[in-house]
């Protein structure tokens, strides 16, 4: 099995971390932790931030857990903020991309694990579907805030999943303690935030069916954004008119229809463009656009700067 690409991101910050392992059966473990002194590792990790911003798909399951600092970041366009004693999770397929990190010290645990390891745990892989309360729509519950002992707790496993890593060269049985672990740990996840998400007031009743086609959107746009552009083509999945999702989904976001599914693409389009390795006619190819031409167009359209210019920038 292979790491997760998003993995080898985080590869690059080793040189400053406290505790940097990978199991070999597909995910990765690191600690961030600086001083913030001054000329210290903070100054290399946010000079390593500066070069490498831009939007990262997380192609397994990501958990980062702070202990001490704050960032801002965006997940899949939706702002969120994480501070000491936060829980983040990004699920599959997500867009991150990290806007500010504060100045101060920082020590934060990161656990990446590939989705074809977690394929081979002995785990139900609905729950991680669009009824979980850490996916859907903006995911508003990515990031909770635990409490000392729920801290402790998920620590714990980070800590025994760290461990395994390092002695996976040696140990028998590695692999099936690493999986007993993995679920051991997204059914203790799933326990945090659904209880979060219990804690949720209730929608206005009037407002259910109209919510259910935002929902319903975001999980389509989520889903086919890399091969449709069009509106109607996802008022018609919702068996709706175009005019009507486009007032549900600006009454419910302050944005268009269209304005979302190109925030989606163009989000796509600069993963790609950073850091895939895909020339620019490939990347209009993936994205189905009918050739670079047209994609240079949509792409400064929305951002001022062709392709080009973008992966130099």
């Amino acid at each position: 099995m292979t790491e997760p690409s998003t993995s080898k991101e985080l590869a690059a910050l080793s040189a400053f971390s406290t505790n940097h392992t990978k199991h070999p059966d597909g995910y990765v473990f690191t600690r961030l932790k600086t001083d913030g002194r001054e000329g210290s590792e903070t100054d290399i990790m946010h000079a390593w931030l500066e070069n490498n911003k831009g939007p990262l798909r997380i192609d397994g399951l990501m958990w980062l857990m702070c202990l001490e600092g704050e960032a801002d970041l965006e997940l899949n366009l939706n702002e969120r903020h994480i501070s000491p004693g936060s829980l983040f999770v990004a699920t599959p397929e997500s867009l991150i991309e990290l806007k500010r990190v504060s100045s101060g010290p920082i020590d934060w645990c990161v656990l990446n694990i590939s989705m074809e390891f977690i394929k081979d745990v002995n785990f139900d892989l609905n729950v991680l579907g669009n009824s979980s309360p850490v996916s859907g729509p903006g995911q508003k519950l990515s990031v909770i805030q635990l409490t000392e002992e729920e801290l402790t707790g998920v620590y714990k496993f980070l800590d025994l999943m760290s461990h395994t890593a390092s002695s996976s060269a040696k140990a028998v049985y590695s692999k099936p303690i690493a999986r007993c672990l993995t679920a051991a740990l997204i059914y203790r996840m799933l326990e945090l935030y659904g209880k979060r998400y219990s804690e949720l007031p209730p929608e206005p009743q009037q407002m259910s069916r109209r919510m259910s086609y935002v929902h319903q959107f975001f999980k389509l746009v989520h889903q086919h954004h890399r091969r449709e552009r069009s509106v109607g083509f996802y008022a018609g999945k919702l068996y709706i008119t175009p005019k009507y999702l486009s007032l549900v989904i600006k009454e419910h976001t302050g944005h268009s229809a269209a304005q979302i599914i190109d925030s989606y693409v163009l989000l796509e389009a600069k993963n790609l463009l950073r850091f895939s390795g895909k020339n620019i006619q490939q990347v209009a190819y993936e994205l189905n656009f009918p050739n670079q031409s047209s994609f240079g167009k949509y792409f400064k359209h929305l951002t001022g700067l062709s392709p080009s210019e973008y992966q130099r920038s």
